[in-house]
């Protein structure tokens, strides 16, 4: 089991950044794909960014490409995403997530997820 606990969420004007992190614990001797989910209001849980262990692959959503980067430090079990030129349509509550294979978060099938935080984009 992987318990993953999200930070950093908050009201931000479009245009601002934002960075989230994730700390895991647990089994995290277990070599996961780490990343992010978002949910919308009214709106299905979507993919946003993963990256594999080794930190030498990240896949991103078309909608945040260019303005999220995910990173992450395993000697802290710990993952980022640092989003820039915030939109309104990035208003969502997003969660950590993990998965065994390096697509489970693009399917939207991780193993483990956080409670989420809520990020609201708005003027």
């Amino acid at each position: 089991q992987v318990q993953l606990v999200e930070s950093g969420g908050g009201l931000v004007q479009p245009g601002e950044s934002l960075r989230l992190s994730c700390t895991a614990s647990g089994n995290t001797r277990r070599a996961y794909t780490m990343g992010w989910l978002r949910q919308a209001p009214g709106q299905a849980r979507e993919f946003v960014a993963a990256q594999t262990w080794d930190g030498g692959v990240r896949y991103y959503a078309e909608p945040v490409k260019g303005r999220f980067t995910n990173s992450r430090d395993n000697s802290k079990n710990e993952v980022y995403v640092q989003m820039s030129n915030l939109r309104s349509k990035d208003t969502a509550d997003y969660y950590c997530a993990a998965g065994v294979m390096s697509n489970d978060l693009r399917n939207g099938s991780p193993d483990y997820w956080g409670q989420g935080t809520q990020v609201t984009v708005s003027s």
